[in-house]
């Protein structure tokens, strides 16, 4: 069968879930600061599920809020606005993409590995002075290019699972033999489809090879929350495996053992918050 290539997937794109047009905006506007939240906080508030899950985030202990906020106006307040869009992203991406189209693949599995990396990135992020949000949304939307290709390609993705169990290794390599493209590459199709920050595209495009040339920090910081949450085993995947995981981007860390096991437990938890709202 012939291998798939960028400008494959790329076609697909526009039969892809959309995501709505205010998180479209959302996303769009995460490296500029002149954003009128009072503007956005009423569209946001349209989408009466959008709203309701945000705000169970925000209320969540993983916040620690004095007070009960009820508008997304009241979020941004007391959250800030960066984390409030997070939440929202959150929120919109996690309900997005339907199942049960590709045999085999776990979608409940996959967003649980999704979210226990956006918490440990967090996490991770905090620990390094880094932007939080950003790590937690880069953590969240690493993998998305897997969706892509098993919404997409459902018949050539159960191949995919196929090898995969044949030859017992990871799924990036069994995707790279059976397709000729894999997760990453179509992650970035539908990073530039979204019109995501080039701060997410790197995250995307770099957190399998964080030692590639201009991946950036945040690539560093992805791959080992990815890595973390794979041995912590925390989206109870059927035969998952540990990806190897890259000296440059550990010693960039500078993390002590120590620290590692506050790390570890801290995502466990964050990780119980977060999902028991975005997987209700």
């Amino acid at each position: 069968m012939n291998p798939l290539s960028y400008d494959d997937v790329v076609t697909q794109l526009d039969d892809l879930p959309s995501l709505p047009a205010v998180v479209m905006e959302l996303l769009n506007s995460i490296d500029q600061e002149d954003i009128d939240i009072s503007v956005l906080a009423k569209k946001v508030s349209h989408d009466q599920a959008l709203t309701a899950k945000t705000l169970r985030l925000a209320n969540s202990s993983l916040y620690g809020l004095q007070v009960k906020v009820t508008t997304i106006h009241q979020a941004i307040t007391y959250l800030g606005f960066q984390t409030t869009r997070n939440l929202i992203t959150a929120a919109a991406v996690t309900g997005c993409f339907a199942e049960g189209a590709c045999a085999g693949f776990d979608h409940k599995a996959f967003w649980r590995h999704s979210i226990a990396s956006a918490a440990c990135a967090k996490v991770l992020a905090r620990h390094m002075r880094f932007n939080q949000d950003y790590a937690f949304t880069a953590g969240l939307l690493h993998d998305i290019g897997r969706l892509v290709l098993v919404s997409s390609f459902p018949q050539r993705y159960e191949e995919v699972l196929a090898w995969r169990a044949e030859h017992d290794c990871h799924l990036l390599e069994a995707e790279r033999a059976v397709l000729g493209i894999d997760h990453v590459e179509a992650g970035l199709a539908l990073a530039e489809h979204w019109n995501f920050s080039d701060t997410m595209r790197l995250a995307i495009g770099g957190h399998h090879d964080p030692e590639a040339p201009g991946a950036g920090f945040l690539a560093a910081i992805i791959h080992v929350a990815d890595a973390i949450v794979h041995a912590l085993d925390l989206a109870q995947a059927e035969d998952d495996l540990v990806p190897p995981v890259s000296a440059v981007a550990w010693q960039a860390l500078a993390i002590d053992e120590d620290s590692y096991m506050h790390i570890f437990r801290e995502t466990e938890l964050q990780y119980e918050e977060i999902s028991m709202v975005l997987l209700a």
